[in-house]
């Protein structure tokens, strides 16, 4: 069952993760697009790798990350810094939903500076999921913050950053 879910696991995460890398490339296209019925296409297609190909993968992938999180008992440091990346991805997922729904607008355009910006801001998040992934690399709690290591911890940490 664990080989079934993992293989599961990384095959959505591929999925979800080329998504979200090919999607700005589709943004950038409408600036060269002239034609309506194209452009409209256009739309469509970038839809449909949102709604039909990268977000059920995205579903996929959490779903089966949660379920090898339980299965294998992996309860350790990196694992929560992977946790943290994986907020990140989930992050530039709804970022690129909103993106989708603003960029199409009549008289709108997506800047080529802000698609590479968010094609490196996306790969840089993978290279860190994988990164932990693959090296698990030992990290001392003794080494973090106290607010860290004791629960309710943030709460104390967030009233000492008010001003007031």
């Amino acid at each position: 069952m664990t080989a079934w879910l993992k293989a599961a696991h990384i095959a959505s995460l591929v999925a979800w993760c080329a998504g979200l890398l090919v999607l700005p490339g589709l943004y950038a296209q409408k600036a060269r697009v002239q034609d309506k019925d194209a452009l409209h296409h256009l739309q469509r297609f970038t839809r449909f790798v949102y709604t039909s190909i990268t977000s059920p993968a995205a579903f996929v992938a959490v779903g089966t990350g949660t379920a090898l999180i339980f299965v294998r008992e992996v309860f350790t440091v990196w694992m929560a810094l992977k946790l943290a990346a994986v907020g990140g991805l989930t992050l530039l997922h709804v970022h690129a939903g909103y993106i989708i729904v603003r960029v199409f607008r009549p008289g709108r355009r997506f800047a080529a500076w802000r698609g590479h910006a968010t094609a490196l801001a996306t790969f840089a998040v993978i290279s860190v999921i994988l990164w932990l992934v693959l090296s698990k690399p030992f990290i001392d709690m003794a080494s973090l913050p106290d607010w860290l290591r004791r629960p309710g911890g943030l709460q104390s940490f967030s009233d000492s950053m008010r001003p007031i």
